[in-house]
């Protein structure tokens, strides 16, 4: 999309309010630009998937969506409320860290190396930060931690340590942690890439469930058949730049670009 384009333009429900916007964003690590103008929307009850080879800028999009990183020029917004800045630049950065907090707090992240807490079982992982950040009743927060384990199918893992668990269940943990916090959208960076292919499935079971429940979802990944099945909308990202974008079947069926052409074809032949 460019910056002229509404913001929820050729998604399928497009009458719906962005639950995150970005406009014409940019972000570089000195003289390395990394994202050149992106502009995109992730509306209420979409998935948005972000695909591209490795250094096309995906996942640094993604941690300037949850303000992990900091942009030099462009707008993100989250339910219409426009992230605040001071500073130009290089030297930009949020002037108000107070309204960072309160954003990350509705925007949960999932990492491709699940960051659980070693030194606490899994139910204290994912009880942490809504009893501590949220100030929420640790009761209510261990049964709702306790069903949100269940649904990711890991419920007899509760007070097992991260250690005793594989790669596809610590993920699922992940995912059920970042639940917990209630959020208003779901940020999942590879979430599917450090695992082997048999453990892959679990965790894509996971994220199908929630695709069909409506969940808001910004979703990077390399896995194609993953995007193809659950998103709403695809970004095709080369360079730091919107490539091509649209529905699933447009992208992955009749691409019109040269570069995404030879992007699937390699990527299908893996």
């Amino acid at each position: 999309m460019t910056a002229a384009t509404p913001p929820a333009a050729g998604l399928s429900r497009s009458s719906d309010a962005p639950v995150i916007q970005i406009r014409d964003l940019h972000k570089s690590y000195g003289p390395l630009q990394v994202i050149r103008g992106v502009s995109l929307a992730a509306p209420r009850g979409h998935v948005v998937s972000l695909i591209g080879s490795s250094g096309s800028g995906k996942s640094t999009l993604l941690r300037c969506c949850n303000l992990l990183e900091d942009s030099q020029q462009g707008e993100i917004l989250f339910e219409g409320e426009a992230v605040r800045w001071r500073g130009t630049g290089l030297a930009r950065a949020p002037a108000d860290r107070a309204q960072v907090t309160r954003l990350r707090t509705n925007l949960s992240m999932v990492f491709q190396q699940f960051n659980l807490w070693s030194h606490m079982t899994i139910l204290q992982n994912v009880t942490e930060a809504p009893v501590h950040v949220l100030k929420r009743d640790p009761r209510q927060v261990e049964a709702r931690a306790r069903e949100l384990l269940a649904k990711v199918g890991i419920g007899d893992k509760a007070d097992a340590w991260p250690a005793q668990l594989s790669g596809g269940q610590q993920q699922r943990a992940a995912i059920a942690r970042a639940l917990c916090m209630e959020p208003k959208a779901l940020l999942l960076d590879e979430p599917t890439s450090a695992l082997d292919p048999e453990l892959q499935q679990e965790v894509v079971r996971v994220i199908k469930d929630l695709a069909a429940e409506h969940r808001t979802m910004l979703l990077v990944t390399h896995d194609m058949r993953l995007a193809a099945d659950v998103s709403d909308h695809v970004v095709f990202l080369h360079q730091g730049r919107i490539e091509e974008e649209g529905p699933p079947d447009q992208l992955f069926g009749a691409p019109r670009s040269e570069r995404l052409r030879q992007f699937l074809s390699a990527t299908m032949a893996e």
